[in-house]
């Protein structure tokens, strides 16, 4: 089905559309680690959803569907820059060694060191730590925007919470790791 024609729905739509665009591409940026292509993906999504409004508007969770269908967006832009760095790696010698991540200026801004980290989560905790600690969702509706069980979630971001206190290091203990990724966000919760 093509978008809605109704003006009615066509100004819900745009509505839902200024209130949630800015939320989704800052959600974009941290799962992705871009600032670059986290817009890009929030309106591929908010595309996706025009195209769905009709389904969309009647969900219980409109922002939880929107939130899920920036998840898989971003999941998929990732799948293929690792594909496409994959094939890369065929063709040129690996220069120097390390990752590239390596943080060693010990004035570097926790916002810095915590985007590093974030990176090196895997996909899923990455997005629970996020959808937790950056935007402040609770567990069920961390699970909701993930399509994943509650349970799965206290687990994911418990484990993602510790694998970034070990990345980080001892002398940035859990809440710093919590106000990192809430300025990271946009200057705390809202």
């Amino acid at each position: 089905m093509g978008p809605v024609d109704d003006d009615a729905a066509a100004a819900e739509f745009h509505e839902f559309f200024e209130a949630h665009y800015a939320e989704l591409a800052r959600f974009a940026r941290l799962l992705t680690g871009e600032a670059e292509g986290a817009d890009d993906l929030a309106a591929d999504a908010l595309l996706a959803l025009w195209h769905r409004w009709d389904r969309v508007r009647r969900a219980d969770h409109p922002v939880a569907y929107a939130r899920g269908v920036v998840t898989n967006l971003a999941r998929t832009r990732i799948r293929s820059a690792v594909r496409e760095r994959r094939r890369i790696a065929l063709f040129w010698a690996p220069r120097g060694g390390g990752d590239g991540y390596a943080v060693e200026d010990p004035d570097v801004s926790a916002v810095v060191d915590v985007q590093w980290a974030l990176r090196k989560l895997p996909f899923r905790k990455r997005a629970c730590v996020v959808l937790r600690h950056a935007f402040d969702l609770s567990e069920r509706d961390t699970s909701l925007v993930l399509g994943i069980s509650v349970g799965t979630v206290k687990s994911q971001t418990s484990r993602a919470v510790t694998e970034l206190q070990r990345l980080l290091g001892p002398d940035k203990p859990a809440p710093q790791v919590q106000v990192a990724v809430a300025v990271q966000h946009g200057g705390g919760r809202q």
